[in-house]
């Protein structure tokens, strides 16, 4: 792709970034990146039809390289650090951004996981999606905050579960735990086969509830969000938020991989302020 790379505005608009409502502590900052319209991305990972403007943030789609590198610089510009970019591969494994040395990760050396967690202000953590469900964490108290990346192969094996006994290393003692659940695919969209329902229901029969019939034998709808609130409550975290958009079927706003096949990625991003 040779289209002339844009840098856009400084700052993200209105219309290409999704606040968080939820009742975390000032110094908690969240936000979602939305598809956009000043991005430099364009083909499928631009706006709806192929035009220029998508803020795709994935490097691992097919992008042109140096087009996310110009979204990934303006997304910059509104944070308060580097992002703390992560290899998702729809594991379980948690990285500590705490415990790894200034500028481990980079281009090519990024850590293997599919959720991260902190406890230092200004240090942004970041999950990609395109369908899959983001989660963003943080305690009452505003020391610690984290992101998961929910896919369903992640969510069956506890990804979860294991961000949250990842923040509650970090701050012991009884802390209050608060999760919003970003957009994902909606569960009249979600179709899936006999395999995922059995690897939920098989480690707990009640959540046969977040799944119902499709339109063809063996394949069910899948209630993600559901799903996920199922198993944060029985990780003790009963104060759950979040959207409940779609993004296979609000194109303009979010790139969806169920939808397009090729497409790009959006970021669901926590931080802490410093106090």
């Amino acid at each position: 792709m040779n289209h002339r790379i844009d840098p856009g505005p400084m700052d993200l608009s209105d219309d290409e970034r999704l606040l968080p409502q939820w009742p975390a502590p000032p110094r908690v900052r969240a936000l979602v990146t939305l598809r956009g319209h000043h991005g430099a991305s364009a083909g499928p990972w631009g706006r709806p039809g192929g035009a220029a403007g998508g803020m795709n943030l994935g490097a691992h789609c097919g992008d042109d390289p140096q087009a996310v590198h110009a979204n990934r610089a303006r997304l910059r510009r509104a944070l308060p650090a580097e992002p703390v970019w992560l290899d998702q591969v729809h594991g379980v494994a948690v990285f500590d951004a705490d415990a790894a040395p200034a500028g481990a990760a980079e281009a090519g050396r990024l850590p293997q996981a599919d959720a991260a967690v902190t406890a230092c202000a200004g240090r942004p953590l970041v999950i990609m999606t395109a369908d899959c469900l983001p989660v963003l964490f943080c305690n009452r108290e505003g020391t610690v905050v984290g992101a998961a990346h929910a896919g369903w192969r992640g969510l069956a094996a506890g990804v979860l579960e294991r961000t949250v006994e990842a923040l509650r290393r970090r701050a012991p003692g009884g802390s209050q735990w608060l999760a919003w659940l970003g957009p994902s695919i909606g569960p009249n969209r979600f179709e899936v086969g006999d395999d995922v329902v059995d690897a939920f229901v098989q480690a707990d029969a009640a959540a046969s509830a977040a799944f119902r019939p499709g339109a063809r034998p063996g394949k069910w709808l899948a209630d993600l969000p559901q799903l996920a609130r199922m198993r944060l409550r029985q990780a003790g975290v009963d104060q759950t938020f979040g959207e409940t958009r779609c993004t296979v079927d609000e194109p303009e706003r979010f790139y969806s991989y169920r939808r397009d096949g090729v497409t790009g990625r959006f970021a669901s991003l926590v931080w802490l302020d410093a106090d």
